[in-house]
């Protein structure tokens, strides 16, 4: 499910995008949970991330694409994964001491550029900070739904 909180600000200094890397995971799996757990406290991420270890792949398998951005130190600040054959963005997470810096913009400007299609993704109703973020950036609400594994109520989003 795509995560994120960040302004529309220009990405920071010295930020570059890569696709992800089998040393990547670990990183990957760190800043994924320190990224929800912020937006959603009472949910221990750090117990799903042997999920996130294997959904990434299945996902990649099956034709999408994990971008990974990156400081100048090759630092991961972020990550987005999208289907560029049907345009669904199933993840995107910046680390929290990156948000606020543009890295999610810059993430989600490379899955639009990479799709075939213009995106869609299901959000976390009560995440309200990826929801401006999302509305900022010209998504607009297409339907309710829930989210199978937490049982918490989404908003389908597609770019307008």
């Amino acid at each position: 499910m795509a995560h994120e909180s960040d302004s529309a600000e220009a990405a920071p200094p010295h930020f570059h995008l890569r696709r992800r890397i089998d040393a990547d995971m670990d990183a990957l799996a760190e800043l994924w949970a320190a990224s929800w757990r912020e937006a959603m406290p009472a949910i221990d991420f750090a117990a799903r991330k042997a999920w996130l270890r294997g959904h990434l792949p299945a996902l990649e398998a099956a034709g999408a694409v994990t971008v990974c951005g990156l400081d100048e130190d090759g630092r991961l600040l972020g990550f987005a994964t999208v289907n560029p054959q049907n345009g669904y963005l199933d993840q995107i997470a910046v680390a929290p001491e990156a948000k606020s810096s543009g890295a999610a913009s810059a993430l989600l400007a490379e899955a639009r550029r990479i799709s075939l299609h213009p995106l869609y993704l299901d959000v976390n109703q009560d995440n309200p900070r990826a929801l401006r973020f999302y509305a900022r950036e010209g998504f607009e609400t297409v339907e309710a739904g829930v989210n199978p594994r937490s049982g918490l109520k989404t908003w389908r989003l597609r770019q307008a």
